[in-house]
């Protein structure tokens, strides 16, 4: 795999300083396109204004790029078919020479390649409810278990089966870590409900695990949790997550459309307030990946 390196994110790397790679399926799936563009330009500015790098990486003109431009970064948000790319599709968007925007899967795989060891995201994928009939895991899991990689997220999204994404981690020899939290995240809802075996409530001690995690040429989950303020209500989130599955079922929407489908029905169902806690977790996430970053090259 060929990585296009900006330049301003070669130098941070050589030089040892903090950089945050940001996945691009965000971008071009995971928010509305009148504010995907915004969004992605909010994160990398939240990422500057703590003193570190930002890197969105996506797929580009058979390269993976590692810290994308204006340009590339308003197609990602503008073009209504960019392909959604996983660690299945790697080799076949590179060799079709297109455009390509990364899951937590395919950025964590290029963040390691290039010697970035942080990546922010909203929720990492995991187990889908069901999996036990279907097999349907998310291939982040795998990705951040066998990449030197520290992965913030909001935990993972709550129309998951969230016991078994944990339970999954675990066997893969993942630590989830708790940012300020004995609990494990749900993406919108600041509580699952899931006791965390391992907390810590600022940058040094999630550096300090990470730092043991990476040299072992594996990665970890730091979870931090949505603000309460912007946090929605749980038992309000898990009716509507059991009326949108059934409706998948019905129109017969299973594999990589599920989760989006499911997010659709629950941004629709909550009026808007499940899309502004998206962007909340989002750039909080961002914010504390680039705590974390400077925190490990200090």
């Amino acid at each position: 795999m060929k990585l296009a390196v900006a330049p301003e994110v070669a130098d941070a790397i050589a030089g040892k300083r903090a950089v945050v790679a940001l996945e691009s399926t965000v971008i071009a799936h995971g928010l509305p396109r009148s504010r995907s563009l915004r969004t992605a330009q909010l994160l990398e500015t939240e990422i500057r204004a703590l003193g570190a790098i930002p890197a969105t990486i996506a797929l580009h003109d058979g390269r993976a790029v590692v810290g994308v431009g204006d340009h590339l970064l308003a197609r990602l948000a503008g073009e209504s078919r960019v392909p959604k790319v996983s660690l299945r599709d790697l080799a076949p968007v590179l060799a079709g020479q297109g455009i390509g925007a990364t899951t937590v899967a395919a950025t964590v795989e290029i963040a390691a390649r290039a010697g970035i060891p942080v990546v922010a995201t909203g929720g990492i994928g995991g187990v889908h409810r069901g999996a036990e009939l279907s097999f349907d895991e998310s291939a982040d899991l795998e990705a951040i278990a066998r990449n030197p990689v520290c992965v913030v997220s909001a935990g993972a999204k709550l129309v998951l089966d969230l016991a078994l994404t944990l339970e999954r981690l675990e066997t893969l020899g993942v630590p989830v870590v708790g940012f300020g939290t004995d609990e494990f995240p749900a993406f919108y809802v600041r509580s699952s409900g899931l006791h965390l075996a391992h907390r810590v409530n600022d940058a040094l001690g999630a550096a300090r695990i990470a730092r043991e995690q990476v040299a072992r040429g594996a990665g970890m989950v730091l979870a931090v949790p949505i603000a309460a303020s912007e946090s929605l209500d749980r038992d309000e989130i898990e009716s509507e997550v059991a009326r949108a599955s059934l409706a998948a079922e019905r129109e017969g929407v299973t594999g990589a459309a599920l989760t989006p489908y499911l997010l659709s029905a629950i941004g629709v169902a909550t009026e808007g307030r499940a899309l502004e806690a998206n962007i909340a977790l989002l750039r909080a996430n961002a914010r504390v990946a680039a705590q974390l970053a400077l925190a490990l090259s200090a």
